[in-house]
């Protein structure tokens, strides 16, 4: 007989094998094990993460002084701190901690921790800095910014008067979660802040410590003894399966509790048995092609649009993703403060080839295409292939593993390329600044937005996100970014196709999974097993 001990060892076993083992009647009642695709997992260092399952992970690590809750995401609440305040002028903002909560490690949680941690955030300067260093912060004016006044209050300056509800928003964000510095501190090497230890170990106060971490294989998180609130399950293990099929096949042996990736064929078949449940959530997530302006015809505005009307949105969700994701074009997900819910675009190969011989390209051009092969990725770039084949335009296919494929347009070397994106918190800005601020577009900006990593640049598009960021009236502020989004769609080098429905098939006995619109709001603490 194996025994729940055994079984949760194997279940760190080589993951070659583990998928092939005999089934087993059930996971241990207090061990959570999902199956998902992992592979775009980067580092776990809550300052450096910026992808969707090291998000998803690091929130179930760490805490931030604010965030938002999933019934409610609209409205801002406290997870660290008890009350905040901005200065009539909208500079500074002030901020009082909760008394008595711990980090992981027993260390008391202080403001000079929030301190430490904002300041490393923004010294670092890592992906998801951007985010924070908007404000006016970095590595130089750091230690006058922020500022620990005692061992509860801390008080952050920012440079420009903004809607204090937008400056909240992004403090909800991974990249504001507050770290314990004195762990961190005794962990770095040199003066990487710790970072190089913080990929693979954990630091925060969260309902779960990191375990391990191994790519594109497993993470384990077990709970953590002093976090201040409940956790209704002892460790968490979520296995890379890259394949959907073989999810539901774990899930049907009984090997996995939840199955995250699963297409609609699968779901189709779990949805008469009993044995099963499936938990559907509108994510605020939108998959997306984006074209990389070095490349001679990319850049080409008549072959950007023409490319528009080369894809066949319709046939996509019908036929791959009907139960996963919705059309949706705009930059904004359905949901948010100005979303708009145009669709003008829609397969026309006539159009297209009329606009590619505007351009001046009639017969087409090569052009190469990177994306994960795992499905749904693989089939809907075989798709997009096809009708693009049919306007004269060759994708030369390139797979990778999501990492790769993130770290190539990170460093502005693919030419055409496949992912999807969440906002970092739920305000309009943090869309409409990644998809079109970029006021820098030389080798090392202060914010290397998607705008810059396809290397597309419009100053009027930077002063008016500027102008909407900073509009109180929420009317007016509305207006302006649903005019924003219909030139976007127009103009910019994106083609966004859909927005996704977030899916988690569970046996039956499972419950309380608690999945937000974003991923660094989707909550494992309150999940059981009947």
């Amino acid at each position: 007989m194996l025994r729940r001990r055994t079984f949760a060892s194997s279940l760190l076993a080589a993951p070659a094998v583990w998928p092939l083992r005999d089934a087993l009647a059930q996971t241990p009642r207090d061990t959570l094990v999902m199956a998902a695709q992992l592979d775009d997992i980067i580092s776990l260092d809550p300052h450096e993460s910026f992808e969707f399952k090291g998000n998803e992970t690091t929130t179930n690590i760490y805490e931030k002084l604010l965030t938002t809750l999933n019934e409610a995401p609209d409205k801002i609440v406290g997870e660290l701190a008890e009350s905040w305040e901005a200065s009539p002028d909208g500079l500074t903002h002030t901020f009082r901690l909760k008394a008595g909560r711990k980090f992981a490690s027993g260390n008391p949680i202080t403001a000079q921790d929030a301190e430490y941690s904002l300041r490393r955030a923004v010294t670092m300067n890592k992906t998801p800095a951007f985010i924070l260093t908007q404000f006016g912060l970095n590595g130089q004016n750091a230690t006058e910014k922020i500022r620990a006044t005692d061992d509860r209050t801390v008080v952050i300056t920012i440079a420009e008067p903004v809607s204090p509800s937008f400056f909240h928003y992004c403090l909800s964000a991974n990249v504001g979660a507050v770290v314990d510095r004195k762990v961190v501190e005794a962990n770095k090497q040199g003066d990487d802040w710790g970072n190089g230890w913080l990929k693979t170990h954990s630091a925060g106060s969260g309902p779960y410590v990191l375990r391990t971490w191994r790519a594109s294989e497993t993470v384990t998180l077990e709970a953590n003894p002093n976090y201040a609130g409940q956790v209704r399950n002892r460790r968490v293990v979520t296995r890379h399966v890259a394949e959907p099929s073989n999810q539901l096949l774990l899930l049907q042996r009984g090997d996995v509790d939840i199955a995250r990736n699963l297409g609609p064929d699968q779901l189709r078949t779990l949805a008469s048995d009993k044995g099963f449940k499936i938990q559907r959530a509108q994510k605020a997530a939108n998959m997306y092609i984006c074209m990389n302006q070095r490349h001679p015809e990319l850049a080409k505005p008549q072959v950007r649009e023409a490319l528009k009307w080369a894809v066949d949105y319709e046939a996509i969700q019908r036929n791959i993703v009907s139960t996963t994701y919705d059309v949706h074009q705009s930059i904004l997900p359905t949901g948010f403060l100005g979303a708009i819910d145009d669709k003008p675009y829609r397969f026309d190969p006539a159009k297209a080839k009329a606009l590619l011989a505007e351009a001046g390209v009639p017969n087409g051009f090569s052009v190469t295409f990177d994306y994960s092969p795992v499905q749904p990725w693989g089939d809907i770039a075989q798709a997009v292939q096809a009708t693009f084949g049919q306007v004269g335009v060759k994708l030369n296919l390139l797979p990778g593993e999501m990492r790769q494929v993130i770290t190539r347009m990170r460093a502005r070397q693919h030419e055409m390329l496949m992912l999807y994106w969440s906002p970092d918190y739920m305000d309009p800005h943090s869309n409409a600044e990644a998809f079109t601020l970029n006021p820098d577009n030389g080798d090392n900006p202060r914010a290397k937005t998607l705008a810059w990593r396809n290397s597309w640049s419009v100053p009027e598009f930077n002063e008016r996100i500027a102008a909407a960021v900073r509009e109180r009236d929420s009317a007016k502020r509305a207006e302006l970014y649903r005019s924003l989004q219909r030139d976007h769609l127009r103009t910019s080098p994106f083609i966004i196709m859909l927005q996704a429905i977030e899916t988690a098939a569970m046996r039956a006995n499972v419950s309380g999974l608690d999945i937000g619109p974003i991923n660094d709001r989707i909550y494992y603490a309150d999940t059981t097993k009947t």
